[in-house]
């Protein structure tokens, strides 16, 4: 970790919790918080995470930051890996019902979240656990104590499950159970401290409702915000395809920063770096003065490059980064991506993995952001000859296509 992220361990009372407080949603109820800290003892801080896609990405980090944060105040990390509730299918923010993994799927997924959030976490203060240790022994008895200790009415409480009742959607019943287990992993691990998304405020609420009605002291739920992708709009994900990976390479992950629109900076600014607000605040103070925003950026790309790769690495991929964009310099080891021929020119850039959908490339068109061979595309009804060319969309996003 670089060295500007090691805390002290004997800060006060106020000054932690000012810490912890920075970039939050919110803290429920902040005064246990303050409470808590001020207990003789390290805190047991829990994040629950179902491996339903096999990468972290940075909108994953922003939870991740804040347990490092604990983690430097001397206090124990649970990273618990939902093998058990991954293959139920979490409802949170959803519309529709989502679909169950495999056993081999969640564990192949597990194994590799385990690899990378110690890119992040102290591995000497991270115990990982998996639910399915507790969960699976439940039985159908355990199920039905379980379930009786809440109500359909208190369930549909939930906006999401609202929602699709009122659009007269299907919910299925193992949807209602899953934030009850979730909440019953805070009973088994004594959390004092739950961590997640805002996605996640009902789950992580119902875990001290479960923690209440065995006797014990309710965990202090902290959600955080949801980083908003590459697309400025929805969160990012990697079924958005707005995503930025921690195991991408150091010219990747430098060019998809640069992308992000200059107002969206600021956001990732607060959530993902480790700069003092006041620094950030004197950015955005210079800025205002007139200091080109890309250079700001580029401070933010090389800070992200440096945690996850090496302050050689973020230096080599500004360079590249100026040569292929500024001097319009595209990399010459581009690996041919054969498509069949007859296509128009939106199905071929989304077949190509150049944008998410066919809409999209119709609206990069009409922008004038997409280029074949150097050449500007104005037709989105055109079809493509057979033959190989470069295909530009944007300044980030190429390929080398050969269509026959």
């Amino acid at each position: 970790m670089p060295a500007n992220h090691q805390l002290s361990t004997h800060l006060s009372v106020d000054e932690a919790f000012a810490l912890l407080k920075r970039g939050v949603d919110s803290i429920t109820p902040e005064v246990a918080l303050k409470e808590k800290l001020q207990l003789n003892r390290p805190l047991i801080v829990k994040l629950g995470a179902d491996p339903t896609a096999p990468d972290i990405h940075l909108g994953h980090t922003v939870i991740l930051n804040k347990l490092r944060q604990f983690q430097d105040l001397g206090h124990q990390v649970i990273f618990l890996i939902g093998d058990f509730t991954g293959r139920i299918g979490d409802p949170s923010g959803k519309n529709t019902t989502r679909p169950p993994l495999t056993t081999e799927q969640v564990m192949a997924n597990a194994e590799t979240y385990q690899q990378q959030v110690f890119k992040i976490l102290d591995p000497a203060k991270t115990q990982i656990v998996f639910n399915s240790q507790w969960l699976s022994k439940l039985g159908a008895e355990g199920m039905l104590k379980l379930a009786a200790s809440q109500t359909v009415a208190r369930m549909m409480e939930r906006e999401d499950f609202k929602q699709r009742f009122a659009a007269n959607r299907s919910i299925g019943i193992h949807e209602f159970i899953y934030p009850l287990l979730q909440a019953h992993d805070s009973v088994e691990l004594k959390a004092d401290i739950e961590l997640g998304g805002t996605d996640q405020t009902f789950n992580l609420l119902m875990g001290r409702e479960l923690q209440k009605q065995q006797g014990m002291a309710p965990q202090v739920v902290i959600t955080m915000p949801l980083l908003v992708g590459l697309d400025g709009d929805k969160k990012m994900s990697k079924s958005a395809h707005n995503y930025i990976g921690v195991t991408e390479s150091p010219d990747e992950m430098f060019g998809k920063i640069m992308s992000i629109s200059d107002d969206l900076m600021w956001n990732y600014f607060e959530l993902l770096s480790f700069r003092p607000m006041e620094d950030i605040e004197q950015l955005k103070a210079e800025i205002a003065e007139g200091r080109n925003p890309k250079t700001v950026k580029v401070l933010l790309a090389k800070e992200i490059v440096a945690r996850f790769h090496s302050d050689a690495d973020a230096e080599a991929a500004e360079q590249a980064f100026e040569q292929r964009f500024k001097h319009q310099v595209l990399p010459d080891d581009l690996d041919v991506l054969p498509l069949p021929q007859g296509a128009a020119i939106p199905n071929v850039l989304k077949d190509a993995g150049l944008v998410s959908s066919t809409s999209e490339a119709l609206r990069l068109i009409r922008q004038g952001a997409v280029k074949i061979d150097g050449e500007r595309l104005d037709d989105p009804q055109f079809i493509p000859a057979t033959g190989s060319a470069i295909y530009q969309v944007g300044k980030r996003r190429v390929a080398k296509i050969a269509l026959s």
